[in-house]
């Protein structure tokens, strides 16, 4: 039996419209589902890695767990990080007002957008930015998508994490060469993963 949270949104929150802000979504270990609106990633709960899915139901988030063993503390914990992922605490308010100010973009506050999805962790975010530098958006999914089910911790029910700043420290540069794909990224990458895991 799963563990269902919920989280109450603000009022000037549309998941649809965060969802799709940019293409962080398109990026493993997130995964979308288009068809029914749902967000899936695998979150870190304090140690235990869960597989979880998050959609809108009657205005607020439904958050669906693939566990059912959770204490309070990884409950909270999971709960923080959609919280952060979605940008739910973004005040928008003062931004809003500037964008009514603008004809061209007084659509913004409307369809309550403008909050830009975002990673649980500033490490996944920063190798993810790396992962855009001089290519296509094919080759930074292809690169991300590499580097999550080739160095990600697997979960119980087969997905895989963002690997750690460990776990790519555990692999030679020429690794992210021949496996990840990452041409001149792969030396940043190892020294990034080194320095951050020591």
């Amino acid at each position: 039996m799963p563990t269902t949270l919920f989280i109450e949104t603000p009022t000037n929150f549309s998941f649809e419209q965060t969802l799709f802000s940019h293409g962080w979504s398109q990026l493993l270990p997130f995964a979308v589902d288009r068809e029914n609106l749902k967000l899936s990633y695998v979150f870190d709960a304090l140690g235990k890695l869960i597989s979880a899915q998050i959609s809108e139901v009657n205005g607020n988030l439904q958050i669906e767990i693939a566990e059912n063993k959770l204490n309070q503390k990884a409950k909270d914990k999971i709960t923080r990080d959609v919280r952060h992922v979605l940008r739910l605490d973004d005040d928008l308010q003062k931004f809003y007002k500037l964008t009514k100010t603008e004809k061209r973009l007084a659509w913004i506050a409307k369809l309550k957008a403008g909050r830009l999805m975002r990673s649980p962790t500033v490490w996944e975010d920063l190798v993810k930015t790396i992962c855009t530098t001089n290519c296509s958006w094919a080759l930074t999914k292809n690169m991300t998508a590499n580097l999550v089910n080739k160095i990600g911790a697997e979960t119980a029910d087969g997905k895989r994490a963002f690997p750690t700043a460990e776990q790519m420290a555990s692999v030679p540069e020429e690794f992210y060469k021949n496996e990840i794909r990452a041409g001149y990224r792969s030396a940043y990458f190892a020294e990034l993963a080194e320095k951050t895991a020591s």
